[in-house]
């Protein structure tokens, strides 16, 4: 099913997930859709792999924890989360010569902590490379990041999105 992208999230200079001028970065491009989810969208390189033409296990945990911590920004885009807890089950290697999707949703929400989940998937089929959980705590910016962070490496993605984004209807269901 195609999603329709309601909007492009902000991106930082130098993160290792989303920061558009490290040469280390995935690059990461995060897309709100209209069925509640976040999607990101890598730039994987060979550099993020273990084994030959896989990505590292600590990489694609990284994704996740930054896609799922994310998707509460859809709701409330200006408050901000640590990552107090993260589970992830490994169901695949994940292929780095192919395109993929990382998607998260928040689950449950409470006053000072909120749960998520978020799966790698193959973009063009939606198998399941990885799946997690996790749980974050609520916490002002200038708890989390210096006190310019917001001003300095904080920023509107200059990017182009496309339109919609195909994913599977039941992404979540079954986990």
């Amino acid at each position: 099913m195609e999603y329709k992208i309601i909007k492009s999230q902000n991106v930082s200079r130098h993160c290792i997930v989303c920061g558009i001028e490290s040469p280390l970065s995935l690059k990461t491009q995060f897309f709100e859709l209209e069925n509640g989810w976040l999607a990101g969208v890598p730039g994987v390189q060979f550099g993020h792999q273990s084994f030959p033409g896989r990505m590292h296990g600590g990489i694609a945990a990284a994704l996740l924890d930054e896609t799922i911590g994310r998707a509460y920004q859809i709701q409330y885009p200006d408050d901000w989360a640590v990552t107090g807890e993260l589970t992830t089950r490994y169901i695949k290697p994940v292929p780095l010569t192919q395109k993929i999707y990382i998607v998260g949703r928040v689950v449950k929400d409470t006053s000072r902590i909120f749960f998520g989940e978020g799966k790698i998937v193959l973009a063009e089929t939606g198998e399941t490379f990885a799946y997690a959980t996790a749980k974050y705590f609520k916490l002002p910016v200038g708890y989390i990041a210096n006190a310019d962070f917001l001003h300095s490496d904080w920023f509107a993605d200059p990017r182009p999105i496309a339109g919609e984004i195909e994913l599977p209807v039941d992404l979540f269901d079954g986990a």
